[in-house]
């Protein structure tokens, strides 16, 4: 548990079901899947099923897993996507990293956060702000088609349509950051809320495109 001061008063923070190993992990992520595909065979939700091989082990990690810590986290846990947000990308709307949220604020919180120059250098590329909330997907289209972006952070259900669009590519994705860690004011996480829950199992991690990208070994899955 994480111990801070506020007020004078220790505020104990709880643990993150993230700070977990894989194994634990991938059993946390099957129970989440199967609520969302609750009709499936066990056969059929295991063609679904995340790999464990290809969740990221951040138990290592003593910090905080809040927004302000997210730079760091990625500097120590994650050191090759630090270099590459640091690189210009080769293609337009194909980003290295892509961080998932549940809400339109946590994704304009997150993207002002990993904006800063000390993940990016000078030379990284933009970081793309994707969710529905006043934005037309036509718009996101547009703007991914002819922007080289190094990094996006978006809810599941927009990142889901932009990826059957063909304007959101995995081509250069290395890392997806699933933001499990961050509890509403209900204290529900990411993959607590039945809505923002399906929307990753059948839209984002259960597109074709990510999924065999987690499979052949190209993509980890983070969870914060």
């Amino acid at each position: 548990m994480q111990k801070q001061k506020l007020a004078g008063v220790q505020y104990i923070e709880p643990v993150s079901v993230a700070a977990q190993p894989p194994i634990q992990l991938s059993e946390y992520l099957s129970s989440m899947q199967a609520k969302t595909f609750s009709k499936l065979s066990s056969i059929e939700l295991g063609d679904l099923q995340i790999p464990e091989n290809c969740i990221a082990n951040t138990t290592a990690w003593a910090g905080s897993r809040s927004l302000d810590q997210v730079v760091d986290f990625i500097i120590e846990m994650c050191p090759d996507l630090r270099t590459q947000l640091s690189q210009r990308p080769k293609h337009n709307g194909a980003p290295f990293m892509i961080f998932v949220a549940g809400a339109a604020l946590r994704v304009a919180d997150a993207t002002r956060v990993l904006k800063t120059k000390t993940l990016r250098g000078e030379k990284g590329a933009d970081i793309a702000k994707l969710f529905s909330k006043h934005i037309k997907l036509e718009e996101h289209v547009k703007y991914l088609k002819r922007t080289k972006i190094g990094a996006a952070a978006g809810t599941p259900g927009r990142l889901g349509k932009l990826l059957e669009t063909d304007a959101l590519s995995v081509a250069s994705l290395t890392h997806i950051i699933l933001d499990v860690s961050y509890l509403d004011a209900k204290k529900r996480s990411l993959l607590d809320i039945p809505e923002t829950r399906d929307e990753v199992f059948r839209l984002f991690l259960g597109s074709p495109k990510v999924l065999q990208a987690m499979k052949a070994g190209k993509v980890k899955l983070v969870l914060f």
